[in-house]
C-alpha cells in the first residue's frame, strides 16, 4: 500500500451494466471516500461503511474488482479477504468497493469492534428534553447516570387530548430516548470479536423495548425478530405500532443493548407478564406468554385466540391457572386484564407442554444461522439443555424444515424459477449453454449448464481429455450432479459442464453427453474417462466421433483392492496395489507384462481380475487415447466438497454455489498465473527439471540432423521431428524424456520448443482468460400464490425415489450351520494352505 494507507471509494445505490466484451461498469448511486490502514479490522470496516452509507449492518455486502479486471466481482466477507484485497491493491492509492444492503443504519454498540468502543467518550450526567406536541404533551426530562450509578429517574407526565396526539408524542419520546441511550453510558462490556461461533452460540443480540408493567412502564429486552412477528398482525397495524409511553424510574434495567446467556435470558422471562401489562399486539402477547410458560415450566391451552382477545388455561384439567388479555381501543394496546397465578398441577402440565410453532421455528433459525448443518438430534439436545423442552425427533425435524424454508426459500417453489434462471444465465453470460427438461407430469427431470468461459477455456487451453463423474446432491429429492471435467496445464481440475438430473441411469447419461456435444463443438479427438462400472463407453463412442474412452484408474484401484482374495504368496498382499499402478503406468507392453507377472506370483486371482478388466482401456502400453492414468485422485472430490456446503439449500441456490465456486476457482488461477515467470506450469516445470538432471553425462551420437542415438544403460533412438524416443516416455507425457533433452543440449535447441503446448504458462492463462459473469439477481420476483397455482407452466419437484440398490451393498447373511468364513492362510515355506511358516511341519 502507498504510505501504508488505501483510500476506498465506496459506491452504493447504483446498478452494474455488462458491456459487450464482458466487462462491467457501475452507473448511478452515491460515492463516499474512506481510508483504511493495514491495522484496520474487517468488522470495524464493515461498521464504518454501514454507518457512512446508511445501510443496515446485517444485510451489508461488500464486493470489489481486481486491478485490471472489470469482469468478476470478488466478495469481501472476512479478515482474510480484506488482507487479500489490500495485497492486490498494494501499488494503488485508491480502490473501488461496491455496497449492497437494506437502507437504514442502526447503531448497535454490542456489534461494534473494540476499536470503536475505545473511541466512545466517557459517560456523564445528561439531560434531554422533548418538545411538546400539538396535543399538549408536557416536557419529558431524562437523566442518564454515570457507570457507577444506577439508571437515573426518568419522570414524565402525560395528558391524553387525542389518540393521534398520543401516537405523535410517543414517537418523539421513543426517538429521544434511543438517541440519548446510544451513548451507552452504563455499558462497560467488551465484545470479543475473535470468539468462535461455538463460543457465542448461546449469546443472542437484544434490543431495547418498552412495556407497561403493573407499577408503570419498564425497559425490557425482546428478541430481534419481534418486528417480524408484528407483521403477521392483520388488524390495525399502524395504530398498534406506536403506543403512548410513560417511562417510570426503575433501577433494575439498563439502557441500550446487552448480551445475555440463554440461562439469564430464560430467567428474565419469569417476570415477562404481569396483570395490567400492555403489549403492542396480540402477537407480542403470545410471544411473551410462550416465554413466560417456558421460564415457569408449565404448559397451557389457548381457549380464545384472535386479534381482539386471548384466553389461556393450564393444560391440566382442574388446575386454576388462567390468563385473559384483550385489545383496548381507547389506549390502542393489548392488555392483560386477569392473571390467576398459582398452579396446583404439580408440574404435570410441563410434561405434556409443546412450544408454539412460531417460537420454536425462530429458535431453530437462530441456531441454523450459527451452524447451518445442525442435525435434529443436536438441536433437540440444545432445546432440552437451554429451555427444558423435551421434543421428539419428528417435532424438531419439522421445525428445521420450516426454519430452513424461511431462511433459504421453499425447496418446492425453487423449481418454478428454473426457466427464469436459465434465461438469466444466458443473458448475463452470452455464449453459455443451458437446457431444462420437464416431464409430461410437469416434474423436473434435468438441467444442463455450461458457461461460455468454461467452453472457450477448454477449447483453447486444455488437453482434449474429459472426466465424467456423478455426485449425489444430498437433497430431499435425491438429485444427482453429472459433471464433465478437464485438466488444466498444471493438472488441476477445469470444470467444463455440469447437469442436475432426477436420477442417474443410461438415459440421463446419454442425454448429458448429447448436451455436452452441442455445447463443446470441437474438431479434436476427445478422450473420455469414467468409472468402468457405469458402462458409458457405448454412449461416448455413439455420440462423439473419433473419440476414445478409458477407465478411471481411481475406481479401478478401489475395485482391485476390494476384490483381492487369498491365498497370497511372495511379497504378500501389501505389494499388489503398487504393482497394479506400475503396470497401468508402464509405457511398453514388456513393462506391463513384467509387473503383471509379479502380481501373478503373489496372487493368481488378482492377475485374473486384471486380465478380465480390459487393460487396453486403462494401461498406457495399450491405450490409444490421451494419457490420463497418472491422475490417481478422485476428480469428484472437489464437487463433493462444494455440495457439502450447500446440501440443505434449494436447487437454484445450490447451483449458484457451484457456479460461484467455479467462478472463484477461475479467478484464483488467473491471479496466480499472472505472477509466473517460467514458461511451463509449476508441476510440469518441476518434472522437466528432473529429466534435465538425468540427461547430464549421456552420450549422444548423430545419425542425421533429426535422428540421434543416446547411450545410457541401454541404447535409445530419438527422432526430434516425430517427437519420439524408443524409451516411449516422450509422447505419453507430453514432455521430452532425458534422452531427448541430452540431444537438445548437444544441438543447442530449446527444450521448451518440444513440450506440449497445453503445459505452457501461456496456454494456462488462455484457459482461464474468460470470466463467469455473476447474475445480477438470484431471487425471482414471484407473483401471488393464486397466480402460481393457476400457472400451467408450474414445475413440480422430481418424484422422490430411493437410492439405487446397487449403491448400497447388501449384507450377506449366513446360517449358523455355515459357520464363520475365515481368510485362508498360506505358508510361505512350503506354499501349502491352512497354516503359516511358524506352524509348518513339512520336511523339505
Amino acid at each position: 500500500m502507498v504510505r501504508g494507507k488505501l483510500i476506498l471509494i465506496c459506491q452504493h445505490g447504483g446498478e452494474f451494466e455488462t458491456k459487450d466484451d464482458g466487462s462491467m461498469s457501475y452507473a448511478g448511486g452515491e460515492a463516499h471516500a474512506l481510508d483504511i490502514s493495514p491495522e484496520t479490522g474487517f468488522d470495524d470496516l464493515k461498521y464504518k461503511l454501514a454507518e457512512k452509507c446508511n445501510l443496515e449492518l446485517k444485510s451489508l455486502a461488500i464486493k470489489y474488482f481486481l486491478p485490471g479486471n472489470r469482469r468478476t466481482l470478488i466478495t469481501l466477507s472476512n479478515e482474510k479477504d480484506l488482507k487479500r484485497m489490500c495485497d492486490f491493491h498494494k501499488d494503488s492509492v485508491t480502490a473501488d468497493v461496491f455496497l449492497t444492503g437494506k437502507a437504514g443504519f442502526v447503531p448497535v454498540n454490542h456489534g461494534m469492534p473494540a476499536k470503536r468502543k475505545k473511541k466512545a467518550t466517557a459517560a456523564r450526567p445528561a439531560t434531554s428534553k422533548v418538545a411538546p406536541s400539538a396535543g399538549g404533551l408536557k416536557d419529558v426530562t431524562i437523566s442518564i447516570a454515570t457507570p457507577s450509578d444506577s439508571v437515573a429517574g426518568v419522570n414524565a407526565a402525560l395528558r391524553s387530548p387525542s389518540r393521534a396526539a398520543k401516537r405523535t408524542a410517543s414517537r418523539n419520546i421513543v426517538d429521544g430516548l434511543f438517541e440519548v441511550s446510544v451513548a451507552d453510558a452504563t455499558d462497560t462490556d467488551t465484545i470479543d470479536m475473535s470468539a468462535s461461533p461455538a463460543d457465542t452460540v448461546k449469546k443472542r443480540r437484544r434490543t431495547a423495548s418498552w412495556k407497561r408493567a403493573a407499577n408503570g412502564l419498564t425497559i425490557v429486552t425482546v428478541d430481534d425478530n419481534l418486528e417480524e412477528t408484528e407483521k403477521t398482525t392483520p388488524r390495525k397495524k399502524v395504530a398498534r405500532k406506536f403506543n403512548p409511553i410513560v417511562v417510570a424510574n426503575n433501577g433494575d434495567h439498563q439502557l441500550g443493548p446487552v448480551d445475555v446467556s440463554v440461562e439469564k435470558q430464560v430467567e428474565s422471562w419469569k417476570n415477562g407478564i404481569t396483570e395490567g401489562q400492555d403489549f403492542r399486539s396480540v402477537a407480542e402477547f403470545r410471544d411473551a406468554l410462550q416465554k413466560y410458560a417456558i421460564a415457569h415450566r408449565f404448559g397451557y391451552k389457548l381457549r380464545k385466540n384472535d386479534t381482539n382477545r386471548a384466553n389461556a388455561v393450564c393444560a391440566v384439567e382442574g388446575c386454576p391457572w388462567r390468563i385473559h388479555a384483550s385489545w383496548v381501543p381507547s389506549a390502542s394496546v393489548f392488555r392483560v386484564k386477569m392473571l390467576h397465578e398459582p398452579h396446583t398441577c404439580g408440574g404435570e402440565s410441563w410434561k405434556i407442554a409443546t412450544p408454539a410453532k412460531n417460537w420454536l421455528v425462530n429458535v431453530i433459525k437462530d441456531r441454523l444461522r450459527d451452524s447451518p448443518h445442525h442435525k435434529p438430534k443436536e438441536i433437540a439436545t440444545g432445546l432440552l439443555r437451554d429451555f427444558g423442552l423435551e421434543l421428539n425427533y419428528a417435532q424438531v425435524w419439522r421445525g428445521i424444515e420450516d426454519a430452513r424454508q424461511q431462511l433459504q426459500g421453499s425447496y418446492k417453489d425453487a423449481y418454478n424459477q428454473l426457466p427464469w434462471y436459465c434465461e438469466k444465465i444466458e443473458k448475463t453470460n452470452p455464449g453459455s449453454f443451458t437446457k431444462l427438461v420437464i416431464g409430461d407430469d410437469k416434474r423436473f427431470q434435468r438441467l444442463f449448464l455450461s458457461f461460455n468461459a468454461m467452453i472457450r477455456g477448454f477449447q483453447s487451453g486444455c488437453r482434449p481429455l474429459l472426466f465424467l463423474e456423478a455426485i449425489p446432491l444430498k437433497s430431499k429429492y435425491h438429485e444427482i450432479l453429472l459433471t464433465a471435467t478437464a485438466l488444466d496445464g498444471d493438472d488441476g481440475i477445469f470444470p467444463v459442464a455440469f447437469a442436475v438430473v432426477d436420477d442417474e441411469n443410461e438415459d440421463s447419461w446419454h442425454w448429458f453427453l448429447e448436451q455436452l456435444r452441442s455445447a463443446v463443438s470441437t474438431s479434436r479427438s476427445l478422450t473420455f474417462v469414467s468409472d468402468r462400472d457405469k458402462g458409458l463407453m457405448k454412449h461416448v463412442l455413439e455420440i462423439f466421433e473419433n473419440a476414445h474412452h478409458g477407465y478411471s484408474i481411481y475406481y479401478l484401484m478401489d475395485s482391485f483392492i476390494q476384490n483381492l482374495k487369498g491365498p497370497f504368496f511372495g511379497e504378500g498382499r501389501a505389494s499388489l496395489p503398487g504393482c497394479f499402478l506400475a503396470a497401468a503406468k508402464a509405457v511398453r507392453p514388456g513393462g506391463f507384462r513384467m509387473y503383471t507377472e509379479q502380481i501373478k506370483r503373489v496372487s493368481s486371482s488378482a492377475y485374473d481380475w486384471i486380465m478380465q478388466n480390459e487393460p487396453e482401456y486403462w494401461a498406457n502400453a495399450f491405450f490409444k487415447g490421451e494419457h490420463f492414468n497418472h491422475i490417481t485422485l478422485n476428480i469428484a472430490e472437489a464437487y463433493a466438497n462444494w455440495i457439502e456446503e450447500a446440501r440443505d439449500l434449494p436447487i437454484i441456490p445450490k447451483v449458484e454455489v457451484i457456479r460461484c465456486k467455479i467462478m472463484e476457482l477461475m479467478e484464483l488461477r488467473r491471479t496466480e498465473s499472472s505472477n509466473w515467470t517460467m514458461k511451463l506450469t509449476p508441476s510440469k516445470q518441476e518434472k522437466l527439471q528432473e529429466e534435465c538432471v538425468k540427461a547430464r553425462g549421456l552420450k549422444v551420437l548423430f545419425s542425421s540432423d533429426t535422428l540421434f542415438e543416446v547411450h545410457d544403460s541401454s541404447i535409445n533412438v530419438v527422432d526430434i521431428v516425430k517427437q519420439h524416443c524408443s524409451c516411449a516416455m516422450w509422447k505419453p507425457t507430453g514432455l521430452p524424456c532425458h534422452h531427448a533433452i541430452a540431444v537438445f543440449n548437444c544441438t543447442g535447441r530449446s527444450v521448451y520448443d518440444y513440450c506440449s503446448k497445453y503445459y505452457t504458462a501461456e496456454s494456462f492463462r488462455i484457459a482461464f482468460a474468460e470470466s463467469i459473469n455473476p447474475a445480477s439477481t438470484i431471487a425471482h420476483p414471484c407473483g401471488n400464490e393464486e397466480d402460481s397455482e393457476e400457472d400451467e407452466d408450474q414445475i413440480m419437484p422430481p418424484s422422490i425415489s430411493r437410492p439405487v440398490a446397487a449403491q448400497q451393498p447388501k449384507k450377506i447373511r449366513r446360517n449358523k450351520s455355515q459357520g464363520i468364513i475365515r481368510r485362508s492362510v498360506c505358508c510361505t515355506r512350503c506354499k501349502g494352505v491352512g497354516h503359516n511358516k511358524v506352524s509348518c511341519k513339512v520336511s523339505l
